[in-house]
């Protein structure tokens, strides 16, 4: 019997697991989300879009959303200095994954 992340007995080392670890919690789908359809958006901009995200768990999603490589961070050295916010090639190869897994949970919801 061949093994894969879906009888892994380590939940740390499954693949699934951990991926869903990246993009998990309240507000990193949104964010990906937003700035998938939106295109390089700024802080502001995507606050607007969330609306009920407070700036410290927006921020913080960001950071960690950044720090895996998903989302990137643009400064421009204007003034005032202008950030932008945009989606990586990693990100956007999540996307149709993402897709598949909207189709699958309104077909779900279709059945029940």
């Amino acid at each position: 019997m061949i093994e894969t992340h879906y009888n892994c007995p380590c939940l740390e080392t499954c693949p699934l697991s951990r991926s869903m670890d990246l993009i998990g919690g309240k507000w990193k789908m949104q964010i990906i989300c937003t700035l998938n359809n939106g295109g390089p958006t700024r802080y502001n901009e995507l606050k607007r879009r969330m609306d009920g995200v407070s700036n410290t768990v927006l921020a913080r999603a960001l950071r960690e959303l950044e720090s895996v490589g998903l989302v990137e961070r643009r400064e421009y050295m204007e003034v005032p200095v202008r950030v932008e916010y945009s989606t990586t090639e990693a990100c956007d190869a999540l996307i149709p994954i993402l897709d598949q897994l909207s189709e699958w949970y309104e077909a779900y919801e279709a059945e029940r």
